[in-house]
């Protein structure tokens, strides 16, 4: 009666549970619970990287080159020749003055000039005989250079009212039309012409930053990031990314004494014209490499509530293999989807990145390492 009681008693259980109780009964802990493996997880191994030290500053688009077109001569404008908005070319004419006033000055000039030119040369022989005195004779070349000049200027005269372009770009709108009366003396302005490809790009940095890459450098912290001109590249004000990379030209040798700021130049390549002067973007500015720098995963680094940070490390000592030991560490700026380990960590150090919750400080895991091998993104100070 016991045995068929016991019979119907493990009938109730399935196969699996009791397969499982089997394979528990062959593999006891100490106290003859269960022992179970020791917990996976994801690791990546440090090691020190080549890392670009860039910085990201606004500044503002502005053009190549910049000519305000006066007028140059007193008159009306007869007309305009130019397309607003269009490109024009150094030396296209852009207006045209009436001439009618400074073609009549330019022609009495040249009657006075052959009038002064034909007594010099009667007096010339006759101040040999004496015919002539000689002050009368360098009265009379005197009076030619004169005429000479008083054409010339009046040549001039004539020539600027044809009024041309003086630089290759882009011209604005006209700033008088037909029919107005143009000054020299008010120097009336007619067009802006800019040249806009290439651009420059101009910005500002603290010179407390500056001061500090350059002690750095100096110190053998970090080190140049390149033999050329440092690039740079742009983000436009729809924070899409300018397709083309640009050269810092230089760094101005004053501090504005106001901000504490030192300017920044840089020359863009502008084919298709998205650059426009006056327009906002940022650059960011390869400045240094950082030869040595340690990057961790973001979601590896704990952060305590007094601000410290610290990793968990898989050691193998000989008192214990996988063991999970906390490491206090120091960390820089994001990189990315990584933190910069100022202080902490040493090369072939094994950081848990994925499984913190089961890796107990003491306790033992099986760690699977994952691939680092991707670039690292040039950080921002």
């Amino acid at each position: 009666m016991n045995a068929l009681k016991k019979q119907r008693r493990f009938a109730g259980f399935s196969p699996l549970f009791l397969l499982a109780l089997l394979a528990a009964g062959c593999n006891h802990g100490p106290a003859g619970y269960p022992q179970m493996p020791p917990p996976q997880v994801d690791i990546v191994t440090v090691e020190p990287k080549a890392l670009p030290i860039s910085i990201t500053l606004p500044g503002r688009i502005d053009p190549y080159r910049v000519a305000q077109v006066n007028a140059r001569v007193d008159g009306i404008v007869l007309h305009r020749n130019f397309e607003q908005g269009s490109s024009v070319t150094n030396g296209q004419v852009l207006y045209e003055i009436d001439p009618a006033p400074y073609q009549a000055t330019l022609d009495s000039a040249k009657a006075n000039l052959a009038q002064a030119q034909q007594l010099m040369q009667r007096y010339k022989p006759l101040v040999g005989i004496n015919a002539v005195s000689k002050q009368t004779y360098d009265n009379a070349v005197s009076a030619a250079a004169q005429a000479k000049a008083s054409e010339e200027i009046a040549q001039i005269n004539l020539g600027y009212c044809t009024v041309t372009a003086p630089i290759s770009g882009r011209i604005g709108s006209a700033l008088v039309t037909e029919g107005a009366l143009v000054s020299q003396s008010a120097a009336t302005p007619l067009a802006l012409i800019q040249t806009l490809d290439p651009i420059y790009f101009d910005f500002t940095e603290s010179s407390a930053e500056a001061l500090k890459l350059r002690r750095e450098l100096d110190g053998g912290q970090l080190k140049k990031a390149s033999t050329g001109e440092p690039k740079v590249t742009l983000t436009l004000p729809d924070e899409t990314a300018y397709p083309h990379e640009g050269k810092l030209l230089f760094q101005d040798i004053t501090v504005d004494p106001t901000s504490g700021m030192v300017t920044l130049r840089a020359e863009f390549p502008n084919p298709e014209g998205w650059l426009l002067p006056g327009m906002f973007a940022e650059g960011r500015l390869e400045q240094a490499i950082a030869p040595q720098t340690f990057l961790v995963p973001q979601p590896s680094v704990v952060i305590g509530p007094d601000g410290s940070a610290s990793v968990m490390l898989v050691v193998t000592s000989e008192k214990a293999t996988n063991s999970v030991v906390p490491q206090p560490i120091k960390i820089g700026s994001a990189v990315g989807t990584d933190w910069i380990v100022e202080s902490g960590l040493k090369a072939g150090d094994r950081v848990i990145v994925n499984g913190l919750l089961k890796a107990q400080p003491g306790g033992t895991v099986t760690p699977i390492e994952e691939s680092t091998n991707a670039p690292a993104t040039p950080s921002g100070q």
